[in-house]
């Protein structure tokens, strides 16, 4: 008959952590990458619809902010794939 100690060391023992410390930091700069991507695209709409807005076009919305998000997508694939140190 198992005992309340044999239980407590086999519930540690079956389940290790599928991620380490590592994989939730990689995890969190990734989410930051996109974040701030998501951020620089917000924006480059016009209060009056006669008024064209060239702001819409910027580097920042068409280049800059796509590359961040494709970092962060990134990061976060490394994040899940990377394997815990044991």
């Amino acid at each position: 008959m198992a005992t309340k100690n044999d239980v407590k060391t086999t519930e540690k023992e079956k389940k290790p952590m599928p991620f380490g410390r590592d994989n939730y930091k990689w995890v969190l700069i990734g989410l930051a990458f996109l974040l701030v991507g998501f951020l620089l695209m917000i924006g480059g709409g016009s209060d009056n619809p006669d008024v064209f807005n060239e702001g819409m076009f910027s580097f920042r919305r068409l280049t800059l902010a796509p590359i961040l998000i494709l970092i962060g997508f990134g990061i976060q694939f490394y994040a899940i794939m990377k394997r815990p140190k044991e």
